[in-house]
């Protein structure tokens, strides 16, 4: 029972990394482990343990390897792989042994980049790890082996080799079921690793069958799997038009109002992230985030969300500019986007000023003989008088657009400082201007 408590008090110590809790060793040890406390036991010694035939010894070494991972701010992870035992704690994982999981997820976590991970995955570590899991498997250690599994997906430059990933995701369409919220939340991060690989690994998550059980978990009670279920949806919806429909048909905008509207800031961000995705699709995914009622409430965080968020929604407004039909984009300005738009003119973040020009350009080019009327709310708002001073901005491409901007909607329209001056028709003369009107009360068709 004393290796059972050991597993858990491994996984407790991830999660207090995690927080950047300070830890206390644990007093837990089994009798072996003390023997070697008791020593400064070598690699060397370590090693010669491991390839003993007696069980008990083998075990201690085990023990003892871990133990060196865990006592060192700097664990000794390169001497432990050039020691060679890696190779025999996999031939222990073979034979039933699961004790070895531990140091296996342990080396993986504490290496910068894939090539540990592609190192243990070379000497065959998948199919005796996956053998685990069972009904019939002690909890504890089920969350061992999911968080090995977790490790074994992380990183994607590059990815996991295709076929580990074609072993992997069968158990974690399993593991998808459990109603241990770690083991739950471990798999959905899993899948949101393998999904931040690129077009071809999404399509192997969505070949797997696993996200018409993945969506509903936006909806779940614990935030922690909402967040993992919403980064792994998220991922998916990065690829293709083809692989976004395959997350729109199993009607995941429904769970964004909520998630819209969440307490906690991140949610929005990520939610407002998935959904600037779903924008920069096809005019028939465009027309599902409409349809849903969701763009006032992309409209509220672009004005009401902190910076992060605001930065997302600026780019799912922009994108709407670009992939959109002039109907589509012209409830966009019914909805009142403009002023809130244009209140990000004035932010520190280049890439943020460009969006948002890109946007408000296409916006005026797709409102064709109303772009005046366009025109006439961006100066109302103050975005005309943000434009001409972005003019002298050291971003070549940031002071060329708003130049552009100006020189095509907005010189030689006898724009004068006394609104009494300016005249009541526009160039397209159907437009009378009201400087005393409120902006959202104005109606027009592009």
């Amino acid at each position: 029972m004393c290796l059972l408590v050991a597993f858990q008090n491994k996984r407790d110590e991830h999660l207090l990394k995690k927080r950047n809790v300070p830890q206390e060793e644990s007093l837990e040890d089994s009798d072996v482990d003390a023997d070697f406390k008791a020593q400064n036991v070598t690699l060397e010694a370590i090693l010669q343990n491991a390839t003993s035939d007696n069980p008990v010894v083998q075990l201690s070494a085990v023990q003892a390897a871990r133990k060196l991972l865990s006592s060192d701010r700097n664990p000794p992870i390169d001497d432990l792989i050039k020691s060679g035992i890696l190779p025999i704690l996999v031939k222990c994982l073979e034979r039933d042994d699961k004790t070895p999981t531990v140091i296996i997820n342990d080396v993986i976590e504490n290496c910068d980049g894939p090539q540990c991970r592609d190192y243990v995955i070379s000497l065959g570590v998948v199919k005796p790890l996956l053998s685990f899991i069972n009904p019939s498997i002690p909890i504890t250690f089920l969350r061992n082996v999911t968080w090995v599994i977790v490790n074994l997906c992380r990183n994607k430059d590059p990815p996991p080799p295709m076929e580990t990933v074609q072993e992997i995701l069968p158990a974690l369409c399993v593991l998808i079921y459990h109603t241990d919220i770690n083991i739950l939340v471990d798999t959905v991060w899993a899948l949101s690793y393998l999904t931040d690989g690129g077009n071809e690994q999404i399509q192997m998550v969505i070949d797997s069958g696993v996200v018409p059980f993945l969506v509903p978990l936006l909806s779940h009670q614990e935030v922690k799997v909402q967040t993992a279920a919403l980064r792994a949806v998220g991922n998916i919806v990065t690829g293709t038009d083809e692989q976004t429909q395959v997350v729109l048909n199993c009607d995941v905008l429904s769970h964004f109002p909520n998630l819209l509207s969440h307490p906690k800031e991140k949610i929005n961000k990520e939610a407002v992230w998935f959904l600037s995705n779903i924008t920069a699709g096809n005019q028939q995914q465009v027309q599902a985030v409409i349809d849903a009622g969701l763009i006032p409430m992309i409209i509220h965080q672009l004005a009401k969300g902190d910076f992060g968020t605001q930065k997302e929604a600026a780019w799912a407004i922009s994108n709407l500019t670009i992939s959109g039909r002039k109907d589509q984009v012209e409830y966009l300005v019914q909805q009142n986007v403009i002023p809130p738009f244009c209140n990000l003119l004035s932010v520190k973040d280049s890439q943020v000023v460009q969006v948002v020009l890109d946007g408000l350009k296409n916006i005026l080019i797709m409102a064709g003989d109303e772009a005046s009327t366009i025109a006439e709310i961006i100066e109302e708002c103050g975005g005309l008088e943000k434009i001409e001073v972005l003019q002298q901005h050291e971003n070549e491409d940031i002071y060329k657009l708003a130049f552009e901007i100006i020189d095509q909607y907005f010189s030689g329209d006898d724009i004068d400082e006394d609104p009494s001056l300016i005249p009541e028709a526009t160039q397209g003369g159907t437009y009378n201007f009201d400087p005393t009107a409120n902006l959202q009360t104005k109606e027009f068709n592009f």
